[in-house]
């Protein structure tokens, strides 16, 4: 549980990074930064569906947001870096790293069934009634069309949604790219 407090702070972080920040490609950065913590998050809370449709519709808003950012905000690059940003690039850095290892420690072994920890998951009610209760013999069907009819038409509306507003945003851009010409 303490993990999640972590991700919850650093996605506090990283929302405030991107308020306080002038630079808008830093902003879209910090943005995308929260939204990955928060499919990781996702991931620890047992919510693998909704981890997968965070990153699906975080990666589409991102190419969304990069694309304006890149057509308004034109920055030099220069040799010269602040130290306060090379600072906290490193303490970022670092507290990834150690965040990383101690989540990578807690992995069960190879071979040893995450299920078997677990007795009274959902999991183990669909393997064992599974084909009684739907009649389906693929267990994955039954899952996703049975038991979780509703989540999965939420998720596929979510992505459907996503794409067609990238779609719409992406293709009205180039529309007028080309009338311009």
């Amino acid at each position: 549980m303490e993990i999640i407090f972590v991700l919850l702070l650093l996605m506090i972080i990283g929302s405030i990074v991107a308020l306080e920040t002038k630079d808008l490609l830093a902003a879209v950065i910090s943005v995308g930064a929260v939204g990955l913590i928060l499919s990781v998050t996702f991931l620890f809370l047992a919510a693998p569906d909704i981890a997968i449709v965070q990153i699906v519709v975080e990666v589409l808003v991102l190419v969304i947001l990069i694309r304006a950012t890149i057509s308004r905000d034109t920055t030099a690059v220069s040799g010269d870096r602040e130290f306060f940003g090379m600072a906290v690039s490193i303490v970022l850095l670092v507290v990834i790293v150690i965040f990383g290892i101690r989540v990578f420690s807690d992995i069960p072994q190879f071979g040893k069934p995450i299920i078997a920890l677990f007795r009274d998951a959902p999991s183990n009610t669909y393997i064992s009634r599974g084909l009684k209760d739907t009649g389906a013999a693929n267990i994955v069907t039954s899952v996703i069309l049975d038991y979780r009819a509703y989540d999965t038409l939420g998720e596929a509306t979510v992505l459907f949604t996503a794409i067609l507003g990238a779609l719409a945003i992406l293709r009205s851009k180039a529309r007028k790219k080309l009338k311009g010409k």
